[in-house]
């Protein structure tokens, strides 16, 4: 079984080798301080921290070759990270080990304009992406909410997605090529700068989302599309969420518009991160807001679109449609958006962050059964997400009168309850931020036994000796 691997230590012995392969000065070895940066990533609390005996810093593929054959030949577990900004657990090292760190790794080796098309490797910031892109007039789409910290390796790793997806898609879409550095140490191509290929099996879209645990990303090729020139969004307040969760499908099917985003926030999302960013909105008397964004290649049409749909929403139920137009007013509600995580974990470290994905039709019926479980057990249950393509975040945050004790003892029972109506939805465990180590014992309660044991054969396949990022999806 892959979970009864005997690791071995990294010693003083295993250090001089990698020395050899990275140099010394990108090596971290013991000195706690500087290891305990790398024990977690943004989950909130001390859960899932795990220290590494060793941090490296490679630079090239051949580099991270090297290392992995080292590992095997050692038995040494092996974790690949980026900025470690998931909320899986997926970059933390479950079982000690190498930490192998990516962040030397952040060159932009190729924009091909011709072909519309980017060559990176994976520690560049997604949105160094962008903001390199303007000046060609190009964009790349499939990037997730945390942008501004999160590598391009992370992301294509957990098949990221975010608030475009309803119009674009999510991280898979746009990953035409891959250079993988396999858990044996081999360097493999996969794709290429080609729109088609279906030359052997895929396994460009299994590495896309396999989460750290069949290889390391060296290099990455990136579809591009032209850079919209337009943009705009409307916030719509609504008295209840049924109100404004009903309408999330109806928008596109009634009206033939299809928005860049249509992003849900309930009211306890938006009061506790206008409280965190001392914004004002009219929020009181609410019950959930939707945020929707249009974008394409002049204002004229996208004001057409808006204002199509906000026809539409104003014939059903909204209390109130607010239009942003320019950048300083589109950027004032999207940060309210993006920060919602983050004010939560101000007001609590006792929280556990689900990541629940359903059809899209059934995102209401969800969002009633939480407000149920909600009162049955007097928590916090924030929700907030992706509403466009049935993504949504549910905070369970401790009460704090509570103590570790009832907390302990209670969110195991919260949690069977949530994941049970999601699959009667027909939904599953993660939408984007990954299984991680942070849900591992909860995948088979999704999945069936057969199609466990096909992953446990693809994971064996790649990973004889299970050194690669172990302790997580299974």
């Amino acid at each position: 079984m892959l979970n009864e691997t005997k690791y071995k230590k990294v010693t003083p012995e295993i250090i001089k080798e990698l020395a050899t392969i990275v140099g010394e000065k990108y090596i971290i070895y013991n000195d706690p301080e500087s290891l305990e940066v790398f024990s977690h990533d943004e989950i909130p609390g001390s859960v899932y921290r795990h220290m590494p005996e060793a941090v490296v810093r490679p630079q090239t593929a051949q580099e991270i070759a090297e290392i992995m054959r080292l590992a095997n030949r050692e038995m040494i577990p092996v974790t690949p990270r980026g900025a470690g900004s998931g909320l899986s657990g997926g970059a933390v090292p479950v079982h000690g080990g190498i930490v192998v760190l990516v962040d030397r790794m952040n060159k932009i080796i190729e924009i091909d304009e011709k072909n519309m098309m980017i060559t990176l490797e994976p520690g560049v910031v997604s949105n160094d992406i962008n903001e390199c892109l303007k000046d060609y007039g190009l964009f790349y789409a499939g990037y997730p909410m945390s942008l501004e910290t999160c590598y391009i390796g992370g992301n294509v790793a957990e098949n990221a997605g975010g608030g475009k997806a309803v119009k674009y898609g999510v991280t898979s879409r746009y990953v035409l090529g891959l250079e993988v550095v396999t858990p044996t140490g081999e360097i493999v191509e996969l794709g290429g700068k080609l729109i088609k290929n279906v030359t052997g099996y895929d396994l460009l879209q299994l590495m896309t989302g396999s989460e750290g645990t069949l290889g390391f990303f060296t290099k990455i090729i990136l579809k591009l599309t032209p850079l919209p020139k337009a943009q705009a969004d409307l916030l719509c307040l609504f008295q209840t969420i049924e109100q404004a969760i009903e309408l999330v499908p109806r928008i596109i099917t009634e009206t033939g518009v299809t928005p860049t985003s249509i992003e849900f926030m309930d009211k306890d999302s938006i009061k506790v991160a206008c409280d965190y960013l001392n914004e004002t909105l009219p929020y009181e008397n609410c019950g959930a807001m939707l945020l929707l964004t249009f974008d394409g290649s002049d204002m004229e049409q996208v004001e057409k679109d808006y204002e199509q749909v906000g026809k539409f929403i104003e014939k059903n139920d909204v209390q109130e449609i607010y239009v942003a137009d320019n950048p300083s007013t589109t950027e004032r509600i999207w940060k309210i958006r993006r920060n919602i995580a983050e004010a939560y974990n101000i007001i609590s470290t006792r929280q556990s962050g689900e990541d629940l994905v359903v059809p899209p039709a059934q995102i209401a019926e969800l969002l009633v059964e939480l407000q149920y479980i909600i009162k049955k057990y007097d928590i916090m249950l924030p929700c907030f997400g992706h509403a466009g393509d049935g993504n949504i975040h549910a905070r369970i945050v401790c009460p704090p009168e509570w103590s570790d004790e009832k907390w302990e003892a209670t969110l195991p029972k919260i949690l069977e309850e949530v994941y049970a109506k999601t699959i009667s939805l027909g939904g599953m465990l993660s939408g984007e931020h990954g299984i991680g180590c942070k849900r591992v014992k909860y995948i088979n309660k999704f999945i069936s036994e057969e199609h466990l044991n096909l992953l446990h054969i693809i994971k064996r396949g790649f990973d004889p000796n299970n050194i690669m990022n172990p302790g997580k999806v299974f």
